[in-house]
């Protein structure tokens, strides 16, 4: 791999995109073991540069130029000012609101522009996903000049936010009475948390591209608690987090995302390492022994009991051990670069860590019990775990960033299936300000032959994981044109028509398919997808839905988990076993061809 030279996969570009799906997804799959994406060392380098300028350079410059509290260089003088830790949360809550953080550039599908985001929610006409139809005023589908108006407003209230000076703060100098700086006002907070609210009951979008359900708790926090109340809420709203992602990676699917995620890290130039995490490359591509042990101890066990220690630890060395293993926890997922890059949010996270837990000390009058009342621990504590228990439990209501099972590998999927020639539609869908990813792959200078076989290594990652095989089963069980189909991992799909991805199968569900149909008008047969909920904590089974964009929900239905896993990701012994629970009424033989469900 060189610095603007990539890895492309070794096939012959005049044959391949005429064989069969499976046999382009088994040469596809074991191409990633090797070299994942094989993308050019220019791509995570421009991530890099982004990261260092951006985020820290001009983020850190600001608050500290803004905050009174030194030159941006005097790291030792600013490290644990608490202003500088708040507007720092406020400042990447800017970023992914924007979409300049998480879920942007090439990684994450954004080829020309490599920015979704604000392109979308600050443009009337483009697409808007509700939460709940049952909220008045929310109804349809499509922004609207009151929805940019939110949007900005937004914008706007977090900028104001981290430039305007900290005020005075009783209870900040009744703990450190040499503070200068204060902290940020409480009436600041205001404005952001109720129009992030607004904002996300007209577009569920907005709400988790910013991050919502992690950085609104602690904009309320902000605005709410005496300080260190704040602080100690801040404990428990990461720590919910941390042992929220490790309970989510229980089950079957987390030793899935270990092997692909691996394969694709530029960190990991050996293919030796690559293929230690698969069980027999190139016969076996199941994750290995030592795939299981990095999922659940170097995952599950960190992120679980690391918090713990920190939340309850009063040793000064020990809270110190657990701080650096969180922070290389970080460290680690930031080096990956997975595929939805939430390269800030981990960056951020490490510095929380040492901030919270070596800034300011459980033993030095901010540990869990230091709370000014007991009832309120009682209060934040069960506010924060109840959508991650009720996600866990009914993840068909819950999306899976509040549940807190950020990447997991137990997601909401799809896989969206065209009929030759009819993706192009998708191309005149008015006030979208982007193009199908093959065509911005075209735009910039790649042959049609090779921006297909880039995109096809999109739907190869997703066979690598568990739902993916029972997606690709359905499809093949039910589509006799399987073959001839254009076959599109929905999560790039997804951002070319909203402006995000991040793993969350509700933003490209039943719903978002009937927006896109209003628009398009997809004649029977043209688009059939099939989508998945993600696995309960209770269950055994995914439940999956077989729909077809001009005829709605054709069948439902669900696989077991364990059949997904120990399947080779080309489905090398056919689809696995598949239980239909329900299917659409009768209709005409002709219908039910086009739809590519079987008729009933």
């Amino acid at each position: 791999m060189g610095f603007k030279t990539g890895d492309f996969p070794p096939v012959d570009l005049d044959t391949f995109l005429d064989k069969p799906l499976f046999e382009r997804t088994k040469a596809l799959a074991l191409h990633w073991v090797e070299y994942g994406f094989g993308s050019p060392k220019m791509i995570p380098t421009t991530y890099v540069v982004k990261l260092v300028v951006l985020y820290v350079l001009v983020g850190t410059t600001l608050i500290t130029w803004t905050s009174g509290v030194g030159p941006v260089w005097d790291v030792a003088g600013w490290w644990n000012e608490p202003i500088v830790y708040q507007k720092l949360v406020l400042w990447t809550v800017l970023l992914e609101a924007i979409g300049v953080a998480g879920s942007w550039g090439p990684i994450a599908g954004k080829f020309k522009p490599m920015t979704g985001g604000i392109l979308f929610w600050a443009r009337p006409g483009t697409i808007r996903l509700r939460p709940w139809k049952a909220v008045p005023g929310t109804d349809g589908d499509t922004r609207t000049v009151l929805d940019v108006v939110l949007y900005l407003g937004l914008l706007a209230s977090l900028l104001t936010a981290v430039v305007l000076p900290g005020v005075p703060s009783a209870s900040l100098s009744a703990v450190l009475p040499d503070n200068t700086s204060g902290l940020v006002a409480p009436w600041l907070m205001v404005a952001p948390i109720v129009l992030l609210i607004l904002c996300g009951l007209r577009d569920k979008t907005i709400f988790l591209a910013s991050r919502g359900e992690q950085y609104l708790p602690a904009m309320v926090f902000f605005g709410v608690l005496p300080f260190v109340d704040m602080i100690v809420a801040a404990k428990l709203l990461i720590c919910a987090v941390w042992i929220g992602a490790g309970v989510s990676k229980f089950g079957r699917h987390f030793t899935n995302v270990i092997p692909p995620m691996v394969s694709n890290s530029p960190c990991v130039p050996s293919k030796w390492v690559k293929r230690a995490h698969y069980r027999d490359f190139p016969r076996d591509i199941r994750p290995s022994k030592l795939a299981t042990f990095m999922a659940h101890v170097g995952g599950t066990t960190v992120e679980i009991i690391t918090p713990l220690v920190l939340l309850f630890s009063i040793n000064h060395w020990l809270t110190l051990a657990g701080v650096v293993l969180m922070v290389v926890f970080h460290l680690f997922i930031t080096s990956t670069f997975p595929l939805a890059v939430p390269l800030e949010w981990n960056i951020l996270f490490g510095y929380l860590a040492v901030f919270l837990f070596l800034g300011f000390p459980n033993g030095d009058g901010f540990g869990v019990t230091d709370m000014s009342s007991p009832a309120l621990t009682l209060v934040i504590v069960a506010a924060l775990v109840f959508f991650p228990v009720l996600g866990n439990l009914r993840p068909d209501l819950v999306s899976f960033l509040p549940s807190m099972r950020q990447y997991a590998g137990n997601w909401a999927s799809a896989l969206w299936t065209f009929a030759p020639g009819a993706e192009e539609k998708l191309n005149s869908i008015a006030h979208r300000p982007t193009r199908n990813q093959v065509d911005q792959l075209q735009a910039m200078g790649y042959p049609a032959a090779v921006a297909e076989v880039t995109m096809q290594q999109t739907i190869a990652w997703r066979s690598m994981h568990s739902q993916g095989r029972g997606l690709f089963s359905v499809l093949s069980a039910r589509l006799d044109d399987l073959d001839s189909r254009t076959v599109r991992e929905a999560e790039f799909t997804c951002n070319s028509l909203i402006g995000f991805n991040f793993g969350d199968g509700h933003l490209h569900d039943a719903h978002m398919i009937s927006a896109v149909q209003r628009r398009v008008g997809f004649a029977p047969g043209e688009l059939v997808v099939c989508w998945v909920e993600s696995q309960a904590i209770h269950a055994k089974v995914q439940h999956y839905q077989l729909i077809a964009a001009a005829l709605g929900v054709v069948e439902r239905g669900y696989w077991n988990v364990a059949d997904a896993v120990n399947e080779q990701p080309w489905l090398p012994n056919g689809p696995i076993p598949l239980t239909v629970t329900w299917r659409a009424p009768q209709r005409s033989a002709a219908d039910e061809d086009a739809a590519g469900a079987p008729a009933v």
